[in-house]
């Protein structure tokens, strides 16, 4: 006789039990895990939100104190009356102060970035330098407060990176848990500097991080809260920008303009970058020709920088009141030209003599200005079907700082939380998707990923490239008189025909080797000057693939997880 079945009632009675109790397990099991590792976040997040408004107000006191203005915001106005020689005087002394600095307390007299981030969140757990980083963001700030071209951005999110790795000591955390602080610190420094909520958390998750796993969204988005609590304790709700009113927007017959001024904005964001790269080249080549001791080379800098400063005070420091200016449409064509052409060489000066600060905002000045003249321009030939000029203002500051930062959704979401226009989304978004979409062909994704490619760290590619740098063959070897280790003859012949590893060196090198010679197996040695091999073992072909296969499955769980 059949059993009666349960009815439709009964059996979601049932499932719905049985949900329970496995949710109250998680709970006792998991929960209490989770909601300290929020608090962490939380805790994290309010730290670097302090970080940000401390280094923030730090720079308005030094500035105001060294150009002996009470309002910093109009600094540029006011060095136009100011003596020549403080001018000059000024950001010199402030670059030999950085560069003392950084020549005590880094091994290669370069202030730390996001790039040093990036690279901490793939390679190091999570980690970055704290000693260094504590010298760039003091470096930083007095760059940023005697005249540096520079964002405070870049130094304020490796200063909330060093308050995360002290914590990930502190708790021993495991990579994924330092990556996930990492991030919230970084979400926390973003909002609290730009009161941007929502685009702090994504530019943690889209740049530092690289991916958008959903066990990192919660914490991050904790911390990017907290920060902007604490800039809005401090500021208010304003915003950093206040746009004139554009009325009723009917702008769709310029989409086609908008897209041509992205890409317009892509090739300036390249040209901002390769300028960078190309002072920073022609500055070491300079300090190797005349043997310039490397603590002077920002002083130099700031010297270059005052001097220019005299005809055109706009370059000196973040820039905002020239940005506001050309988001107002407040200054003229060629006034927009020029300044945007001086603020990319201010920049280039600035990094590569090696003064320290970050790039967001330089290409903010940069694209706002690029917007401007580009809109003049539209509005002048088609005055009948276009709109306003400080919209092109708008958009092109978005486009130019996404294509610097190789963050398309960040950069937009900051965009609108900086200026409270979220009206002409359109436009921004056009002219953001060409002009990253154009920069990424032409540069290593970003400024930052560019940067670790010019050191040798292979980022942009994604994991299946740099995963490989992670692992070094001693690690994986096989020594002589281990189970299935390679006959010492086999590998001296092989060492005879020049094929052999040091043992200091990666994965990256030894897959290569592999693929140009097809052998089993790797001897690896210790390779010493005037002195023959020393054999210490061998790297199988199948060790080395089971390492990097492990190593991508452990990165897609973690992105995916």
């Amino acid at each position: 006789m059949s059993q009666p079945q349960p009815s439709f009632v009964a059996e979601q009675i049932g499932l719905a039990k049985a949900a329970l109790i496995e949710a109250w397990q998680v709970l006792r099991h998991r929960g209490p895990g989770k909601v300290t590792f929020w608090f962490i976040a939380l805790l994290i997040g309010i730290a670097a939100g302090f970080a940000a408004l401390f280094f923030r107000k730090g720079i308005n006191w030094l500035q105001a104190s060294l150009y002996g203005t009470e309002d910093v915001q109009r600094l540029h106005t006011f060095i136009s009356g100011l003596a020549w020689y403080w001018v000059v005087l000024i950001p010199t002394f402030g670059g030999l102060a950085v560069g003392l600095i950084l020549h005590h307390f880094t091994r290669d007299a370069r202030a730390r970035t996001v790039g040093d981030v990036i690279l901490g969140a793939a390679l190091h757990d999570g980690r970055v330098e704290t000693r260094a980083g504590l010298a760039s963001a003091l470096s930083s700030l007095i760059t940023l407060s005697t005249g540096g071209s520079s964002g405070r951005e870049g130094p304020v999110v490796h200063l909330a990176g060093v308050i995360s790795t002290a914590i990930c000591r502190l708790i021993k955390a495991d990579g994924i848990t330092g990556r996930d602080l990492l991030g919230c610190a970084v979400a926390a420094a973003v909002s609290a500097s730009f009161n941007a909520p929502i685009a702090g958390a994504l530019f943690a998750l889209e740049v530092v991080l690289r991916h958008f796993a959903v066990h990192a969204f919660a914490p991050i988005v904790i911390a990017s809260v907290a920060g902007t609590v604490i800039n809005r304790l401090e500021f208010g709700g304003l915003t950093e920008f206040v746009l004139p009113t554009y009325g009723d927007l009917q702008f769709y017959i310029e989409l086609p303009a908008y897209l041509l001024l992205g890409l317009t904005c892509g090739l300036v964001a390249v040209v901002l970058m390769l300028s960078i790269f190309w002072a920073e080249d022609l500055g070491d080549y300079l300090q190797t020709r005349i043997r310039l001791p490397r603590y002077l080379r920002p002083a130099f800098a700031g010297a270059g920088l005052g001097i220019m400063a005299l005809w055109f005070p706009h370059i000196i420091g973040v820039g905002y009141e020239t940005t506001s200016m050309a988001l107002t449409g407040e200054l003229l064509l060629h006034e927009a030209i020029i300044f945007a052409m001086l603020k990319v060489a201010a920049v280039a000066i600035t990094m590569g003599g090696r003064m320290g600060g970050g790039v967001f905002s330089p290409s903010l000045m940069i694209g706002a200005l690029t917007g401007l003249g580009f809109g003049l321009i539209a509005t002048g030939v088609f005055p009948d079907v276009s709109g306003s000029s400080s919209l092109y203002a708008l958009a092109g500051m978005g486009a130019v700082a996404a294509a610097v930062l190789g963050a398309p959704i960040s950069t937009t979401l900051i965009v609108f939380e900086m200026t409270g226009d979220w009206q002409t989304g359109l436009a921004v978004m056009v002219a953001v998707s060409m002009s990253t979409a154009l920069a990424s062909r032409l540069v290593d994704r970003s400024f930052f990923l560019t940067q670790l490619e010019r050191r040798g760290i292979r980022l942009a590619a994604g994991p299946q490239a740099y995963l490989l740098s992670m692992f070094t063959v001693a690690r994986l070897m096989r020594r002589p008189g281990e189970t299935g280790a390679a006959a010492e003859a086999a590998c001296w012949d092989l060492i005879d025909a020049g094929t052999y590893i040091d043992g200091a060196a990666t994965l990256e090198a030894a897959m290569s080797i592999f693929e140009q010679n097809a052998v089993a197996f790797i001897p690896v040695v210790t390779l010493q000057a005037d002195a023959p091999p020393e054999l210490l073992g061998a790297l199988f072909h199948v060790d080395a693939l089971k390492t990097y296969n492990r190593a991508l499955a452990a990165t897609a769980a973690e992105e995916h997880s």
